[in-house]
């Protein structure tokens, strides 16, 4: 089993604290579980802090200082960690997101962030706010297409997206809009850069009918659930729901269409936004 990552403490604000935390949870003698005892974390969650893929809230900063007699020190550090692109909900998740090896999706409505097109995005976050002045939706835009930079790697992390045939279906912004969006999915995958399936409608009933999944590994750290909702989204790393989350998946994709009878789909309905821009 690998030994734990080497952080920069000068890489970010979460690897200075989860180095530093991890330095002084070993010199007071404490395991990661005795150290989330009076948290009411799991010994996990102190591994995730430690490793930088969960982000160390005020209330928990205190009491580490308080427990570690750190002197105000995590108190201190936890403010630069409040400064986020990304909404409230989604901010540790994206922290999350930028760290993992491995990243699977069920995306019942619109296509993952990740996979998003300037124009996809821009009509998505134009419809969440009708009223927003325009740089309000292009600092959105930017911030989502900034994410979506991970993929650059042509290694890590490895993507896997599960589409509800809703997501090739439902219209966000023009047919043009549509073709290019389905066509920039279409380019990844067959770079070998993700991994795509269609869940048909013909499935029928399924057991993430309630909302979007994301499931994320990391190489030295326990894999996280994260469930979104309206305007709010949870992250889980409770060992007992993950592995439900992950079920939920498994289940999801042995119910999709293969990944290249799904890019024939995908392909389909891109040809057929681009000849209906055509008749415009």
């Amino acid at each position: 089993m690998p030994g734990p990552k080497k952080l920069d403490p000068s890489s970010s604000p979460r690897a200075l604290l989860g180095a530093e935390l991890r330095h002084r949870r070993e010199g007071a003698g404490l395991s990661q579980e005795e150290l989330g005892l009076p948290l009411f974390v799991s010994g996990s969650f102190i591994g995730q802090l430690e490793s930088g893929t969960r982000r160390m809230q005020v209330d928990q900063a205190e009491k580490l200082d308080g427990i570690l007699e750190t002197d105000g020190f995590f108190v201190r550090n936890c403010a630069a960690l409040k400064k986020s692109k990304y909404p409230d909900h989604f901010a540790e998740a994206a922290d999350a997101e930028a760290m993992a090896g491995e990243i699977r999706e069920y995306a019942p409505q619109l296509i993952p962030g990740l996979l998003q097109t300037d124009a996809y995005a821009r009509a998505v976050f134009r419809a969440y706010q009708p009223t927003a002045p325009e740089e309000v939706i292009n600092g959105l835009v930017a911030a989502r297409l900034d994410r979506a930079q991970i993929l650059a790697d042509p290694t890590s992390p490895m993507f896997w997206a599960v589409l509800d045939e809703t997501v090739l279906r439902r219209r966000v912004g023009s047919p043009a809009v549509m073709a290019e969006a389905l066509r920039h999915i279409l380019a990844l995958a067959r770079e070998h850069r993700i991994i795509v399936q269609v869940l048909p409608f013909s499935a029928g009933a399924h057991m993430a009918m309630e909302g979007q999944l994301k499931l994320m590994s990391f190489r030295d750290a326990p894999p996280l659930a994260y469930l979104q909702g309206l305007g709010s989204g949870t992250l889980h790393d409770d060992p007992a729901t993950v592995r439900h989350c992950e079920l939920t998946y498994d289940l999801v994709v042995a119910s999709a269409l293969s990944p290249q009878a799904s890019l024939a789909l995908i392909e389909s309905v891109a040809e057929d936004y681009a000849h209906e821009d055509q008749q415009f």
